[in-house]
């Protein structure tokens, strides 16, 4: 099976370790040559020391030169002398002049010093190769390396691959990321509305596994997107159609009933067309508020004059029914939007007061804290048992053991007002009130 994100990986891996043996291999070598050599001052020194000696070996004071030689072991606490070579052969060939020349007994200054050697013989030759000064290397002259032999180590074998694999896991990171991020930009544009966004024209060249994913969230969302402006035409020709007829019906109705003067029958058939129509419009403004996501006209509002004006047309409308209002003076609003919350009042209300038996009330409460206000709407209904109070924000849900006071069909109202709560930033919950009611609870931030 053809895997290129495996093989890339794969070689990425293996070059960053080849890499990271490597330099670690050529740092360690030239690291221990450079700090393995004596500095220049003190191949100086040792060459001073050797020059005082040669001349007194040269001038044949003998005195002076042991006098030197000890000054030099007291000096610097080393052992130091001045030595003849005289190497003769006792079976074989017989010794060159090359040999006598390149033959000595020490170190020479110019050679490196390995960290294992204790302070090995150094050797400085006289014009006579059969003579050498020579000195074991003083505790002060010994190479760099021995002061930072534990801080080079810990670099090569701690900080150095530490730096190579984390850059390798970048460029690991890197390279599986970069398609991912676009991903999740598309991901987050198209569950905001943006149905065209498309992935694979954005991550280049690329042919592998990933550039395979992106491809087909691709065909996924052009599927998503050719399904959800089917649903949208869909429901504006359902607007359509169903407008038309209803508003011929209307003007037909309005007919019969200057005519006729009105009947039974023909207020029913009103009754129920301004139903329908009612339906239509809820319906087409849930289906606005999920699928589009819309963002809405924010305004400054007085929470209190809304509420007053909603309670008013609800007691209007629900005549045998009264509302107990306890507001405050003002409650003013920032950017919230009149319409939105104007409805999802009025719905929330209406099914309170539809729910509550004639001669009762509902009770409507605004009290504020420092972040937000909160609205209890409480009816005298019969309630709805806990493992439904969820439910009963869900379109046309029902209710059959409870409510059987009147209809136990939801209908659209509350899933419309948490939707258009939920469109301004708010939140409304359903509780089972004291007193056996149900109370609605619109907490909106101030």
């Amino acid at each position: 099976m053809n895997r290129p994100l495996l093989w890339k990986l794969c070689l990425i891996v293996a070059i960053g370790t080849v890499l990271l043996f490597y330099l670690v291999n050529l740092l360690a070598s030239q690291t221990e040559e450079r700090l393995s050599h004596l500095t220049e001052a003190h191949k100086q020194q040792i060459n001073d020391y050797a020059d005082r000696a040669k001349q007194f070996y040269l001038a044949g004071d003998t005195e002076g030169l042991q006098s030197w030689m000890e000054e030099i072991q007291s000096r610097e606490n080393t052992w130091a002398a001045i030595v003849e070579s005289k190497v003769s052969t006792v079976a074989g060939g017989e010794l060159n002049e090359y040999f006598y020349q390149y033959y000595g007994i020490g170190r020479g200054l110019q050679y490196m010093l390995h960290p294992w050697l204790v302070n090995p013989l150094m050797e400085v030759d006289f014009p006579d190769s059969n003579i050498h000064f020579l000195i074991r290397l003083p505790e002060r002259m010994r190479p760099g390396i021995f002061p930072y032999l534990g801080f080079a180590n810990l670099t090569l074998q701690i900080v150095l691959p530490l730096i190579l694999l984390t850059l390798i896991s970048w460029m690991l990171y890197q390279h599986i990321m970069s398609p991912l991020r676009k991903l999740e930009v598309a991901t987050r544009k198209f569950s905001q509305g943006q149905f065209d966004i498309r992935v694979r024209d954005l991550i280049g060249n690329r042919s592998d596994e990933l550039a395979e994913l992106t491809s087909t969230f691709d065909r996924m969302a052009s599927r998503i997107s050719d399904l959800i402006m089917g649903q949208r035409q869909l429901i504006s020709d359902l607007s359509h159609e169903l407008r038309t007829p209803l508003a011929r019906l209307d003007v037909a109705l309005e007919s019969v009933k200057k005519e006729q003067g009105g009947t039974d029958c023909i207020e029913r058939v009103e009754k129920e067309s301004l139903q329908i129509r009612k339906l239509v419009e809820d319906t087409l403004t849930l289906a606005w508020l999920e699928n589009e996501r819309p963002l809405l006209t924010a305004e400054d509002i007085d929470l209190v004059d809304l509420i007053d004006v909603v309670v008013e047309d609800a007691q209007f409308e629900f005549p045998g029914r009264h509302i107990n209002v306890v507001l405050p003076d003002s409650a003013p609003l920032e950017k919230s939007n009149h319409r939105s919350l104007g409805q999802a009042l009025e719905n929330v209300i209406r099914n309170a007061m539809r729910f509550t038996p004639l001669g009762k009330f509902v009770k409507v409460s605004l009290t504020s804290t420092k972040n937000h206000y909160q609205i209890d709407i409480v009816d005298q209904g019969s309630g709805v048992p806990e493992e439904f109070l969820e439910k009963i924000f869900q379109p046309f849900f029902r209710v059959d053991s409870a409510r059987q006071d009147t209809a136990s069909n939801f209908g659209l109202g509350l899933a419309l007002a948490k939707r258009q709560i939920s469109a301004i930033g708010g939140q409304v919950h359903a509780l089972n009130g004291g007193a056996g009611g149900l109370l609605m609870r619109i907490v909106l931030p101030r």
